[in-house]
């Protein structure tokens, strides 16, 4: 945990030393090649923003046939590691450190994605509140068959072999994706998870696939290079919890034996439905790294880390239209409006155009 500090002060994140503390939040931007391969746009985009403290690379699949996306990158196979290192080195000869976000898509895939599989996730519960775009157009979510305890080892085993392939493709370290309804969330929640067993009913049960995939990641890389996502009070993909910040200070507490680079809290809801306050609980019970996400300004970022109340910052939408945030901020200027329009559309328009700074000087 650091002492006061400012925005754009170095940080010790366990084994990452840090040049400020921005981070680029993961972002899902559906740029891939065919095969879930990343490619020289890709790598163009991280390096791009690479002044961030650190990048945090979007949502990852750890294993085939668990597509989310249709076009979101995978770190299953050798053609993924090659892909995803022209994304590294592109970024480490701008001097940026960047980790990969490992995940399991759970619910949230879809069987037009998948060549018919049907989505596995804790309990047999669809995701009610919102589509999924698909190559037959928009369709509802489908009934998720409910994973037998004996197919869970496989699902830990899918991360591990991950945290492996991340770093043979250059990557400083991981962040296990536990947020937004996915699989280790909708776990982690009472909402999602209506299983008995060892993996339902109480908040230890319900955590313990989380704890097993961090065991497993960090006998992998050191902890030092291993952070976590959580989304407490996220009601995106149909997710709830009956005590988000009880499950939170719970959670902070377990969380210090790992002894990780930083845990990533998501301070809010995207849909407005569920409040409170899980920073504050965070902050007090949690003994590492903390780094809080969502509709921060820089103003506000700026009062969060002067005052302790984090760690490091990460910021979604903002990198999405200025790859040169850490600059604008240093300079007060201002920023580039994202266009939604973009945020999920091929090709580089919206992804690698914005304009810099510097770019903008140039023409001036």
């Amino acid at each position: 945990m650091s002492t006061t500090s400012d925005l754009f002060s170095p940080a010790r994140f366990g084994d990452l030393q840090l040049a400020n503390r921005i981070a680029m939040a993961p972002l899902t931007r559906v740029r891939t090649e065919p095969g879930h391969i990343p490619g020289e746009l890709m790598a163009e985009y991280y390096a791009q923003r690479a002044s961030a403290g650190l990048l945090i690379a979007e949502a990852t699949m750890t294993q085939e046939g668990h597509s989310a996306f249709r076009f979101e990158p995978g770190i299953y196979s050798d053609a993924h590691i090659a892909g995803w290192k022209q994304v590294t080195d592109a970024v480490h000869a701008r001097g940026g450190k960047i980790v990969l976000q490992i995940w399991h898509g759970g619910r949230a895939c879809h069987p037009d994605l998948n060549d018919g599989k049907v989505p596995v996730a804790p309990s047999a519960l669809a995701i009610t509140n919102d589509m999924v775009h698909t190559d037959n157009g928009k369709q509802p979510y489908t009934v998720p068959r409910a994973l037998d305890d004996e197919e869970l080892p496989a699902i830990v085993e899918g991360f591990r072999q991950a945290a492996v392939n991340a770093r043979a493709a250059g990557f400083d370290g991981v962040e296990v994706h536990a947020a937004n309804g996915y699989l280790l969330d909708s776990f982690l929640r009472d909402g999602s998870n209506q299983r008995t067993g060892k993996y339902g009913g109480s908040l230890e049960n319900r955590a313990r696939l989380l704890f097993e995939v961090l065991e497993a990641v960090t006998a992998v890389l050191s902890s030092g290079r291993v952070g976590v996502r959580t989304s407490p009070l996220n009601s995106f993909n149909s997710m709830m919890d009956s005590d988000p910040v009880g499950q939170t200070a719970w959670l902070a507490e377990q969380l210090n034996r790992f002894e990780l680079a930083y845990w990533h809290l998501m301070r809010a809801d995207f849909l407005g439905e569920q409040t409170g306050d899980v920073v504050t609980p965070a902050r007090e019970k949690y003994q590492g790294n903390l780094m809080v996400n969502m509709g921060y300004t820089k103003a506000e970022a700026e009062q969060v880390i002067g005052q302790g109340q984090a760690d490091a910052v990460a910021f979604g939408v903002p990198y999405i239209a200025n790859p040169d945030l850490v600059e604008r901020f240093k300079a007060n200027a201002a920023l580039n409006e994202a266009d939604p329009a973009t945020f999920y559309s091929p090709g580089p328009e919206g992804y690698t155009d914005y304009p810099t700074l510097e770019s903008v000087g140039e023409t001036a």
